[in-house]
């Protein structure tokens, strides 16, 4: 079975962070371990407090996992301050870690800065550098960039400067009302976009956890990352469109909307269908072909 780990904060409510990230790797038949950055209290309308581990107990959980069961991927999610960046960027190095996706976590869905400056700048300096793919958003893409996003032209020159400079492959995320949900690639001086239709939901609480953990997920399959990015983009879709609705504010999404088998199944339960429960969903692959990538209609914000 092929393994991935997440380095990341929490979520008690379920649907970001690292409990969107196991659920995500679940989903995906990979064997999902994590490194906790920080206890986060926080749940569908916002964050309300923070608390980071040491530097050292970070350090002690990255060296019991990777001194274990050596992860095929890891994925990076909120470290909100420079000593357990450093720390990270250390193991990785150490560990010889393979396929990273770092995603450069700033702001919560509901709008809560989630990162000091001070730990933006040792992001860009030591982290970055040893991903495989960065995965920020537009107002990420450009606190990184250092320009403002407007187009697609816009999004294209960014993603070539950042990846150019940190010597990684970017996933720009499209929405914030620059496009549909259009995602640009860019990795090895290509281009690549996947395109896509925003799906009618107000309920996309973990987005860019869920897609940046599923891209690691297919990535440890073995996968290429531009059909790992169609996959795991056809994977937030199919969640996103199942219109699970909790929460009183930014509700989650349905992690295991393709989940089938006995245990999936209401049949023979307390209060369970008679003739079985029902999966809904499928997804289907992402595929790039001259530069022009589908990989499903999800929002990778």
């Amino acid at each position: 079975m092929r393994t991935a780990l997440t380095i990341a904060g929490t979520d008690p409510s379920g649907g970001a962070g690292i409990q969107a990230d196991l659920k995500t790797m679940t989903a995906h038949r990979v064997y999902g371990m994590s490194a906790i950055t920080a206890v986060v209290a926080q749940n569908t309308t916002g964050v309300t407090g923070i608390m980071e581990v040491t530097p050292e107990f970070l350090a002690e959980q990255l060296d019991d996992v990777f001194t274990d069961i050596f992860p095929d991927a890891v994925k990076i999610g909120m470290v909100s301050s420079s000593a357990l960046i450093r720390v990270i960027a250390e193991k990785l190095k150490q560990y010889h870690a393979k396929n990273i996706v770092l995603d450069p976590v700033m702001v919560a869905t509901a709008g809560s800065k989630l990162i000091s400056d001070e730990a933006i700048s040792t992001l860009k300096e030591v982290l970055i550098p040893l991903a495989d793919v960065i995965t920020p958003n537009i107002p990420e893409m450009e606190v990184l960039s250092g320009m403002t996003i407007q187009t697609d032209k816009d999004m294209e020159r960014a993603a070539k400067s950042v990846g150019d400079t940190c010597h990684c492959a970017v996933l720009c995320k499209g929405g914030h009302q620059l496009n549909d949900a259009n995602d640009l690639l860019y990795a090895e001086g290509e281009i690549f976009w996947f395109y896509g239709k925003r799906i009618a939901t107000s309920n996309t609480h973990g987005t860019g956890c869920t897609l940046s953990s599923a891209i690691a997920s297919n990535l440890a399959k073995g996968r290429g990352l531009a059909e790992s990015v169609g996959r795991a983009k056809a994977y937030l879709s199919g969640a996103l469109g199942d219109m699970l609705d909790l929460g009183k504010g930014s509700g989650p999404m349905n992690h295991a909307f393709a989940i089938e088998g006995e245990y999936g199944d209401d049949a023979g339960m307390p209060g369970g269908a008679g003739n079985g429960g029902n999966s809904s969903g499928s997804y289907s692959e992402g595929i790039c072909s001259g530069g022009n990538c589908s990989g499903g209609n999800g929002d990778g914000e």
